[in-house]
């Protein structure tokens, strides 16, 4: 029986070989005026996003509670707007995610141009 090694290496941290950023790479990191921007940048989008999630998500129970009438209100055969409002949920959060991978890949772009800006400019 083999034995496991003892320390294990999660996908996407550096190896041995690879080039490690220290505590002090962070902060120089932290103070860099791109940085900053990039997480100025990523709240802009991530809190209206989580904003709107969240209330078009509780507005489904809100208005079966508040406003009966409306969302009984037959629109084809026995499907009603509560239906059609609760389908809509699952495109919403779909097209939601949709957006959020492409916008996090540009996020991802600046990081590593960053990385790469700093961290080969570590040396000289």
């Amino acid at each position: 029986m083999s034995e496991l090694p003892t320390q294990t290496q999660a996908p996407g941290q550096p190896g041995e070989n690879s080039e490690q950023i220290r505590e002090s790479d962070w902060d120089r990191i932290a103070a860099d005026a791109e940085f900053k921007a990039l997480v100025r940048a990523k709240a802009r989008f991530i809190v209206p996003a989580t904003v709107f999630f969240v209330v078009y998500y509780f507005a489904l129970p809100c208005l079966v509670g508040y406003r009966p009438e409306l969302m009984e209100r037959k629109v084809a055969g026995n499907v009603n707007v509560a239906y059609l409002f609760a389908l809509s949920q699952f495109f919403m959060a779909w097209a939601l995610a949709l957006v959020y991978v492409a916008v996090a890949a540009g996020w991802d772009r600046r990081v590593s141009a960053l990385l790469q800006r700093l961290m080969g400019s570590k040396g000289a």
